[in-house]
């Protein structure tokens, strides 16, 4: 039988630290106490959160570069669903979008081209913080300007961005986390400053031109002072204020990360339930009139030859109920979710062309990464990065050197095509 929980001692001999759960048996008093100090040590599932970042910013990086040309009929001044429309709707839902500060087409184009650069920003990971919340403006500016247009990818997406600006997904594979390597956490940070002085000036501008209501203007002004904050304490005030406010973030990056993984597992359990309710997916047929809509055949002969075959519309039809019905419960045990979860990544990649729904396949994926294990996540980033570090080492135009007579008997070599002579370069006397 185990003994009690003994508190752990503080550093310099102080009196030991009683555990806040002491009150708890045994097991749950280690366990929470566990559970606690692993969510405030550090960031957890970085890697997880990183992958997701990733995932989510390309997948809206390439639907807008996808739609350029189309920019004006989904957001733009030419969509059917006019300025005033939407202007209409955004007052009665109170839906945030900055698109509705101006009916300018030039104000449109600025909006899309921030939203192109929000998007590379959080991609690559330079200013992670800052670029989340432009990412979140990026995706709500534009969605909320048309809300008929899209998929369900675009929801996901519109939700997830949301979510990103309270986590801190940079801590790998990202810029930041390459700078944070080459620069102490307590240097000048010309560039951050900057910044910060930016935007601070425009949130100004845009409070006393009553463009923000109460609501949003309490989130971005929160965000910009809390900002200030983080970077006053990490720079003045080491020790415990510092070590404090990293825990604070900590706490709240994993809040962040518990509500992504529920909020996917909704996106599953509620997806599969409402199947099971339609008489079509009862009886096994659902697939075969979804191969027969003209907006979602981008390849008729194929979809006509899937759906001619009724075994295979049967057994895929059950197979999508199961699989998203059983998704929740499969995540508790660790074999059966890594076996599940290729499986539902090559459903959403045949999803993706058959049906020609690229970018709902790539989100939903990027939100089935989010439960694959850190092992394989760290493997496969180390694969990629020996590939792009052979890549950039691989020499491109090869030369050697040829000689050159000079009077005297003297030779100098000079570049020529690679297999015709020396590259030693020497200047050397004839024999």
């Amino acid at each position: 039988m185990s003994g009690p929980h003994r508190p752990v001692a503080s550093a310099g001999g102080a009196d030991p630290v009683p555990s806040p759960f002491a009150g708890l048996p045994h097991s749950m008093n280690v366990a929470l106490t566990r559970g606690l100090a692993r969510i405030t040590s550090g960031a957890v599932f970085p890697y997880q959160s990183a992958v997701i970042r990733i995932g989510f910013s390309l997948t809206w990086l390439a639907f807008l570069l996808r739609e350029w040309v189309n920019r004006d009929e989904l957001y733009g001044p030419d969509s059917p669903w006019s300025w005033q429309m939407a202007r209409q709707l955004n007052a009665a839902n109170q839906a945030f979008t900055v698109l509705m500060w101006s009916d300018s087409p030039r104000w449109f184009e600025v909006v899309y081209a921030a939203a192109i650069a929000a998007a590379v920003m959080l991609l690559v990971g330079w200013r992670t913080r800052t670029a989340s919340v432009l990412f979140m403006v990026g995706v709500l500016a534009l969605q909320n300007r048309s809300v008929f247009e899209g998929d369900g990818g675009d929801n996901v997406i519109h939700v997830m961005a949301v979510y990103l600006v309270f986590t801190r997904c940079g801590q790998v594979w990202s810029l930041d986390a390459r700078r944070a390597r080459r620069i102490p956490a307590d240097g000048r940070d010309v560039v951050g400053i900057v910044m910060w002085a930016f935007f601070a000036a425009v949130l100004t501008l845009v409070t006393v031109l009553d463009k923000l209501g109460a609501g949003w203007a309490l989130v971005f002004w929160g965000a910009l002072a809390g900002q200030a904050a983080w970077w006053l304490v990490r720079r003045y005030a080491p020790g415990e204020p510092r070590s404090v406010v990293e825990m604070t973030g900590n706490v709240v990056h994993a809040g962040a990360m518990l509500v992504i993984a529920v909020q996917v597992c909704f996106i599953y359990a509620t997806a599969g339930w409402y199947k099971i309710q339609g008489p079509q997916w009862e009886n096994g047929t659902a697939l075969y009139y979804a191969l027969h809509l003209n907006d979602f055949t981008p390849w008729p002969g194929l979809s006509h030859a899937l759906a001619g075959n009724g075994l295979l519309v049967m057994l895929i039809t059950y197979g999508t109920v199961i699989f998203e019905s059983a998704f929740p419960f499969a995540l508790i045990n660790r074999h059966v979710k890594n076996v599940l979860l290729p499986m539902m990544m090559c459903g959403h990649v045949g999803i993706g062309f058959i049906f020609g729904l690229p970018f709902f396949a790539l989100g939903m994926i990027t939100a089935d990464a989010l439960f694959l294990p850190t092992s394989f996540l760290r493997w496969a980033g180390d694969r990629i990065g020996r590939t792009l570090q052979a890549v950039r080492a691989t020499p491109t135009s090869p030369t050697v050197e040829s000689p050159t007579w000079l009077p005297g008997g003297a030779v100098v070599r000079q570049p020529m095509e690679e297999g015709h002579g020396d590259a030693d370069g020497e200047v050397e006397a004839e024999t």
